[in-house]
């Protein structure tokens, strides 16, 4: 989504049920169809990933997305890892009694790279804090990524810039609400993810095209139309030439017909 115009820039439908995953590739697709070297994005919690980001940022893409707190520890009244502060150059975590929690040993755990951090334990047994840090006997330990460095950089975004994160609030709304109430799209009337698909493009073009219509006025939109007609050909050239109808029946009788246009039917 555009925040600039409020148009939609890059969608596809898929059948997963979560966005975890999602983030890098509409990502890319909307640097592809902006034709941009760099671009910021904002989306919500849901698609908080340490390796989409990453993409992302190899992508020349600057993620903000905010974390969701999901530990158990804060239901249980316990420090979180937010409470321990990573020291980079000492490769340690300072607890919230300040006893520091050493690299202990490496892990592969679902394809991520995770290195474990922890006290001695008689050190953590004699905490005075322990009760409010860990339930564990073998005192607390603290996991990160090998890439937890890319999670942190945009955490010190999101603080930085929150007015993004409140933008994208702002700004997503836009195309529900005209989709479900003005276009009267509030819910799919095919089946199967390939004719879902096409009737979501048909969804997202019409909505583009009010859009436009309300920046540019029509005789502006169609003059660009016109301008397309030097690359159009095939479907593109059959497609502006349609849009060129639609434009034409909203806004009356139209004195010059282009030369481009097509008969369909």
């Amino acid at each position: 989504m555009d925040s600039k115009h409020k148009l939609i820039v890059a969608h596809e439908v898929r059948s997963e049920v979560t966005d975890q995953n999602q983030l890098s590739g509409m990502a890319l697709q909307a640097k592809e169809a902006l034709a941009v070297e760099t671009l910021e994005v904002a989306a919500d919690t849901g698609y908080y990933d340490g390796d989409e980001v990453k993409r992302c940022q190899e992508a020349g893409i600057t993620a903000f997305v905010a974390k969701a707190q999901t530990s158990v520890n804060v239901k249980r009244g316990l420090f979180t890892k937010e409470d321990f502060t990573y020291d980079t150059h000492s490769d340690t975590y300072t607890c919230p009694s300040g006893a520091q929690l050493t690299f202990r040993f490496e892990a592969v755990e679902l394809g991520r790279e995770i290195r474990y951090y922890a006290l001695p334990v008689a050190v953590c047994r004699g905490c005075p804090l322990r009760e409010r840090c860990t339930r564990n006997k073998g005192g607390r330990r603290i996991t990160r990524w090998k890439h937890e460095h890319v999670l942190e950089a945009m955490g010190e975004r999101v603080r930085a810039r929150p007015e993004v994160l409140k933008q994208r609030q702002e700004v997503v709304e836009h195309p529900f609400g005209t989709m479900k109430r003005a276009m009267n799209a509030g819910y799919f009337l095919l089946k199967g993810r390939a004719k879902v698909g096409a009737e979501m493009s048909l969804t997202v073009l019409c909505y583009n095209l009010l859009r436009a219509v309300n920046l540019l006025g029509v005789p502006r939109l169609m003059e660009a139309l016109q301008a397309r007609q030097v690359s159009a050909n095939g479907l593109t050239r059959r497609l502006l030439c349609l849009l060129w109808r639609l434009l034409a029946a909203f806004c009356g009788p139209i004195s010059a017909r282009p030369a481009w246009s097509l008969r369909l039917g």
